[in-house]
């Protein structure tokens, strides 16, 4: 071909896996004919126990009820399956998963870098960002870092700076650790007071 090599392109995708979805994770339970054991525990739609049977019986009496046989509890000896209606069953358990992931709080570590001879004025806007964090129950890793020489004074003036910003920041935060010299910078982790 005139113009040089006009082959397309061949992409290739992730071969290795696929992202895994956000969000709650869809319920899988082994129904009706994927049970293979050779007795389970009954539970009937009412909730009575009918006792331990092979899955085939159970199953044929699922399907005189119009329902479904589901297994419960895989690793109970024998396994525990109930006759329900799996759909029903699904989106309650994703519904008490969404509920769950609701109630569960995260908690998150910011960090404002400043340098010993940070002037007040942006002193005191890192402290505003800082207790904005703290409201939002975050905590909040200050680190002062020391540049060439200045790491002589790392033990005086650094304790000194991150000892004032504990100071200013007493009503609404509590030192989960305190100043703390690692290499070139020395940091402190403040939380907010519950």
């Amino acid at each position: 071909m005139p113009g040089g090599d006009r082959t397309p392109h061949v992409w290739r995708s992730n071969i290795k896996g696929k992202k895994k979805p956000e969000g709650p994770q869809e319920v899988r339970a082994r129904i009706n004919e994927q049970i293979r054991t050779d007795e389970v525990r009954l539970i009937d739609h009412e909730g009575k126990q009918l006792g331990v049977m092979h899955p085939r019986q159970a199953l044929a009496i699922a399907v005189e009820a119009g329902l479904d046989l589901v297994e419960v509890s895989p690793t109970a000896k024998p396994p525990v399956c109930r006759i329900m209606d799996y759909g029903k069953y699904r989106y309650e358990q994703s519904k008490k998963q969404q509920e769950a992931k609701k109630k569960q709080s995260v908690i998150e570590v910011k960090e404002i870098k400043l340098r010993p001879k940070t002037e007040k004025h942006d002193l005191d806007f890192k402290l505003k960002n800082i207790r904005k964090f703290l409201e939002q129950k975050n905590r909040v890793k200050i680190t002062l870092r020391f540049r060439g020489r200045e790491i002589v004074y790392a033990d005086t003036m650094g304790v000194e700076v991150l000892n004032r910003m504990a100071e200013d920041l007493a009503d609404v935060a509590v030192i989960i650790q305190a100043p703390k010299l690692e290499g070139r910078q020395m940091s402190m982790l403040v939380g907010a007071k519950s």
